[in-house]
């Protein structure tokens, strides 16, 4: 293997500079399978049809308010080859209000002059929980190799209409599966 070298490997950060992603708020999540192998099921009829690997990774994620009580899950589906999901980052665990839902000041977020949190309190945090969560379980049913790619999308959502559109994607995803980006036929 090469040694690692800036200029060849250089990898920039898909994260907004300052932005402290620990801070109340909604986020718009995508977890890809690595390389979009289909591992969780498939579309039949418009309707994902879970298979074991797939009720684990909706069940790992359903759990996840259980495992961190600042967070709410909003809109989320497990699709054949990823996730989709929509969650909210309260100011107070458990409280069930979102004291600042939308986060915006000139169309720019936030920034945070606080340090963060607990790192188990940021969205980087609660997906590598999640994934790893998974990648355990199905480790336990004889599931080899690599089942996650590198990475996740993330995107702060800051006003009503993002929400609006972003939540209607995901509900609607497998109606438009064909056509998804992450489609393997």
């Amino acid at each position: 293997m090469n040694p690692y070298n800036p200029i060849i490997h250089d990898r920039r950060s898909i994260r907004l500079k300052g932005y402290d992603y620990s801070q109340a708020g909604l986020y718009f999540i995508t977890i890809c399978c690595d390389n979009k192998i289909c591992r969780f099921g498939k579309i039949v009829d418009n309707e994902m049809l879970l298979n074991n690997y797939g009720k684990i990774a909706f069940e790992e994620w359903a759990k996840t308010p259980n495992l961190r009580p600042q967070v709410e899950l909003d809109v989320f589906i497990v699709m054949p080859n990823h996730i989709h999901a929509i969650l909210k980052i309260n100011d107070n665990p458990r409280r069930g209000v979102l004291h600042t839902p939308y986060i915006t000041i000139d169309d720019k977020p936030r920034q945070s002059n606080t340090p963060p949190r607990s790192p188990s309190q940021t969205v980087g945090a609660i997906v590598r929980g999640y994934k790893s969560s998974v990648t355990k379980q199905l480790d336990l049913m004889g599931f080899k190799g690599k089942l996650w790619q590198g990475n996740y999308y993330e995107h702060i959502i800051r006003n009503e209409d993002s929400y609006q559109t972003l939540s209607e994607y995901v509900i609607n995803n497998p109606l438009k599966w064909i056509d998804d980006k992450f489609y393997m036929p």
